[in-house]
């Protein structure tokens, strides 16, 4: 009678407030007059026993003869007033006892969702002390890597780069820039101070993705036979026929390069594995390729897109020091002082470094299980866990295997493990970033999102709510690591603002530097792009944050190539 009386108060409770005033207006009145009969019941009953309900709102309303669900928690029905008592001879009370059982397991399914969400939060926390420990780790690891091949996590290659554009170039280039899934052929015509980048032409091809894992020679050819298709659309003034083209290529992938132009694949990533080609001089690879489509094109320059990105933004400012990735993958490159460089034997007064900061270079990255997973089932395991948490290619998976393992241990979606939600591919980062800035009232976005890439319908508002939060906690430790590694580099190169000297003082009036990014994540991910410029003024201090300017170079890797062919003493313009 307890368990009646204290359930019975609540179906009153319930009943009684879906059938007052006029919100009972469109309830039909045999309903009507039986859910007040029930209501006044079950407040007698509860008022002499000496239990009380503690329900908290109203669980079901009428509407016609039915009594309709309201919980977002779990799957929704309805269910007709007299069925209800027919199923089983089961008073309305005690069918409300079993209502309210599967109620509290939806509340605690929830607060298992937001327990493993603030786990994922803690884990992800990145406060200004625990990044400033990991820029003294970076610098570590960078001067480790300059002092000798292999010295460090960090790989810190030589590009002999040691001659950036300033503007005075002139002549006709062209530019291979093959950095992720995509890439893009394009000619450039400069025209020097005046003139500056005068026209420009491109195309865009997709690498399929069997060719992503092919073989060396099938994934050259098909980049070769695009090139030359390309080459073979230019008109008469805007490239002379009969002169041999001039080509920088941008390869963003580790390689150890020898010279301008040559260097040794040292191992894929950005989910390629050809393994044929690791080892092998790629600019030789190309050039054959080339050959065979019958083309007269030369390589001049071979760089990585943060080296293109650098060499565009110093065509326009000299003040420009630091270039910065952020897109499908992640790496960083910037102008070092030829001193600074032990395993460097040359006369150049600098040299352009390529950071490889994608790799593993810290053991005390702010990993979750989620991050350790996704490692073990990549093509790469073990390899390049800062790109793994920071880039566009990994940032919509890190998303969803937080929600998989909230369905998988909180049945957030329901009972059954949405079978989408299993495949690696079905949520990406830009879904996650349009998710992240939804601002409609209902997160409708959220939704539809959430529908038509995992099949789950109907969600709530708060499991919307949620998934938002989850969003902004993956961006945001994303941007705070990338700003975090841009402060490392400023730091290294004595532009961070700090202590200089025996007596510790503050070194004053530090020079304007700028920071070129180029790639989509940056570009298209407004609060993404926030977070990292907060962190940077965060760590830096407001007054020397000033000095630094963080600046978007759109086509970087692209016209960046075509410049660095231009400036390279053995490339002869046309």
């Amino acid at each position: 009678m307890t368990a009646c009386t204290i359930n019975g108060a609540f179906v009153a409770k319930a009943v009684f407030s879906s059938t007052g005033g006029e919100s009972s207006a469109g309830v039909a009145a045999p309903a009507r007059s039986r859910a007040q009969q029930i209501a006044s019941s079950c407040r007698s009953s509860s008022s002499s026993s000496s239990s009380s309900s503690s329900a908290t709102s109203c669980f079901f309303h009428l509407q016609g003869s039915k009594i309709l669900k309201r919980s977002g928690y779990y799957s929704s029905g309805d269910l007709p007033w007299s069925a209800a008592r027919r199923k089983s001879g089961t008073p309305v009370c005690t069918m409300a006892s079993t209502v309210v059982s599967k109620q509290a397991k939806g509340r605690g399914n929830w607060n298992k969702s937001l327990s493993i969400l603030k786990e994922f939060q803690s884990v992800c926390s990145t406060p200004a002390e625990s990044l400033w420990s990991l820029v003294d780790e970076m610098i570590a690891e960078m001067e480790a890597g300059l002092a000798k091949e292999g010295g460090g996590k960090m790989r810190m290659l030589l590009t002999f780069v040691d001659n950036l554009p300033n503007g005075n170039e002139t002549g006709i280039f062209y530019a291979l820039d093959l950095g992720g899934t995509n890439f893009r052929v394009l000619r450039v015509q400069l025209g020097g101070k005046e003139g500056g980048v005068m026209r420009k032409e491109s195309r865009e091809a997709a690498i399929p993705p069997e060719l992503m894992q092919g073989t060396n020679r099938e994934l050259f050819d098909y980049i070769a036979k695009e090139l030359a298709d390309f080459a073979c659309t230019s008109d008469e003034n805007f490239c002379p026929r009969g002169t041999r083209l001039q080509l920088g290529f941008t390869f963003s992938f580790p390689i150890h390069q020898t010279s301008i132009k040559s260097g040794n694949l040292i191992n894929w990533t950005k989910g390629f594995a050809v393994p044929d080609t690791v080892g092998k001089d790629v600019v030789k690879e190309l050039e054959a390729a080339i050959t065979r489509q019958g083309l007269e094109m030369r390589v001049s320059a071979l760089v990585n897109d943060t080296v293109g990105t650098l060499a565009r933004g110093h065509f326009v400012d000299e003040d420009v020091m630091i270039s910065v990735i952020l897109g499908t993958g992640t790496n960083a490159c910037y102008v070092e002082d030829a001193g600074a460089i032990p395993k460097w034997h040359g006369r150049s007064r600098f040299m352009v470094i390529n950071t490889e900061w994608g790799s593993s270079w810290s053991d005390n990255l702010p990993r979750a299980d989620v991050d350790e997973a996704l490692d073990a089932e990549s093509i790469n395991p073990g390899d390049q866990f800062f790109e793994k948490m920071v880039s566009g290619m990994y940032l919509g998976d890190i998303l969803r295997r937080v929600l998989l393992k909230m369905a998988t241990e909180a049945q957030l979606f329901g009972d059954e493990v949405p079978s989408k939600l299993l495949s690696p591919l079905s949520l990406t980062t830009p879904k996650m970033c349009a998710m992240h800035h939804d601002e409609t009232s209902d997160l409708h976005e959220v939704g539809r999102i959430l529908s038509e890439s995992i099949g789950v319908d109907d969600t709530s508002l708060e499991v919307r709510q949620l998934v938002v939060e989850v969003c902004e906690a993956v961006a945001m430790r994303a941007a705070r690591l990338a700003g975090a590694g841009i402060v490392g580099i400023l730091k290294k190169i004595g532009r961070d603002g700090s202590t200089s000297g025996e007596n510790g003082s503050v070194r004053s009036g530090a020079p304007r530097t700028v920071v070129a990014v180029d790639g989509g994540l940056y570009e298209k991910y407004p609060r993404f792009q926030e977070h990292l410029q907060k962190v940077v003024v965060e760590m830096l201090g407001e007054e020397t944050a000033q000095q630094v300017s963080i600046e978007l170079s759109q086509d970087g890797s692209g016209v960046g190539a075509a410049l660095i062919a231009a400036c390279c003493p053995s490339a002869p313009s046309v």
